[in-house]
Formats: structure tokens, C-alpha cells, sequence
């Protein structure tokens, strides 16, 4: 297990494990600003909307991740679009990780009363207002848990961006064991790598989980 301290691979570990952690912290913004932006469509009173939040989140949780990262980095460039790997990644991740938070978030909303819709369209709010200053804040508070498990999943499924020239922990992986017999030593190191921004996203979130309980 000591061959994570030789011939400069800590130096390349801790490279490949901060990128992951960019990279999953990027991906895990847009999934967030894209996942409320779907939801906002699911529940729209405007058809066309509500089409396209349907078929974006039906499309992408049906689609293998790996194929959307080769349908990102190779059907882009004909289209004379050219971004960098990373870039092509945090896309890709960020597409199919914000599918499952919008029907995380659509869930919460349909535990909302509608009564408080009502009551809020009484008052004189538009659509934006009842879903932003009513709807949403309540809808929040039930779906911490469920959302940190999708979060929880999106640094080990970011290990495929290392199929595609993206530096992280799977490319370290997977230059290291290519020249090194102590294949269990690199994963072990890797597991405990992945863990690690695993077991800090769940405190995060459980954190989160007791502060909007005192907040009830």
C-alpha cells in the first residue's frame, strides 16, 4: 500500500482527487440551477414547458451516462463546437445528474397542500412567485435526504470522465496500476479517496437535515 508515496504518484493522487472534487462540485452547481429550472417546467400551467421538462428528464435517466459522455465529446466537434474534455465532463454530469433532481424536487412539490397554492394565487401571485416564495421553500425542506443520495452517486459517476482525458482519480488509477504490480494498494487508496468526498457530502447534507428541522 506504500506505492501511493513513490516515484511522485501522492503528487498525481492528490491532483486526480482534487479534479474529481472540482469536477463533481461543478457538476453538482448546474445540476442544482438545471434540476430547479426542470421542475419549475414539470408543474408549469404552460404545455409546451411541461413537454420539454418531460421528455429532457424522461430522455436522460434513461440514458447510460457513459453514452452521454460519448455522445458530449464526440458529436460536438462536428458540429464545430470544440471544448475541453473537463468542460465535455462537468456537461455530460451535469445533464443527467440535474434529471434526477428535478423529479426529487417535483416529488416535494407534490407533498406541498395544495391549498397553499391556492391560497397564494388568491393573494395575487403570478405562477413564478407561488413556485419561488411558497411552493418550493416548503417542497425544499422534504427532500434533503433523497437529494443527497443523488448527490452522494455523482463523485463515483464522474470516475467515467477518466475514460475521456479528464484527470481524476480513475485516470490516476489507472496510469498508476498500467506500471505498478500493487494493483490493491492504488484502489485502496482510490476507495478511500471516493469515501472521503462521499462521507463529507452525507455530513453536509445531514447537517442541512437538522437545521431545517429546528427550522419547523
Amino acid at each position: 500500500m506504500g506505492i501511493i508515496f513513490k516515484d511522485g504518484n501522492f503528487s498525481a493522487f492528490v491532483e486526480g482527487f482534487l479534479r474529481t472534487v472540482e469536477l463533481s462540485a461543478l457538476s453538482a452547481l448546474f445540476a442544482l440551477v438545471l434540476g430547479f429550472m426542470l421542475a419549475a417546467f414539470r408543474v408549469s400551467p404552460v404545455p409546451v414547458l411541461r413537454w420539454f421538462g418531460t421528455a429532457w428528464v424522461t430522455v436522460f435517466r434513461n440514458t447510460p451516462l457513459t453514452l452521454l459522455f460519448f455522445a458530449v465529446t464526440f458529436m460536438l466537434p462536428p458540429l464545430d463546437v470544440h471544448i475541453d474534455s473537463f468542460t465535455a465532463a462537468v456537461i455530460a454530469l451535469s445533464a443527467y445528474t440535474g434529471s434526477f433532481v428535478c423529479e426529487v424536487l417535483r416529488a416535494g412539490i407534490n407533498t406541498v397542500p395544495l391549498g397553499q397554492a391556492e391560497a397564494a394565487r388568491s393573494l395575487g401571485m403570478g405562477f413564478g412567485q407561488t413556485l419561488g416564495l411558497v411552493v418550493l421553500p416548503q417542497a425544499s425542506r422534504t427532500v434533503i435526504a433523497p437529494m443527497s443520495s443523488v448527490f452522494i452517486a455523482l463523485p463515483r459517476n464522474s470516475a467515467i470522465a477518466g475514460a475521456f482525458n479528464v484527470v481524476d482519480l480513475f485516470s490516476f488509477q489507472k496510469t498508476v496500476t498500467e506500471k505498478s504490480a500493487d494493483i490493491w494498494g492504488i484502489l485502496f487508496w482510490v476507495a478511500i479517496a471516493y469515501l472521503a468526498i462521499s462521507f463529507t457530502i452525507n455530513a453536509v447534507f445531514s447537517l442541512l437535515e437538522r437545521r431545517v428541522a429546528v427550522a419547523r
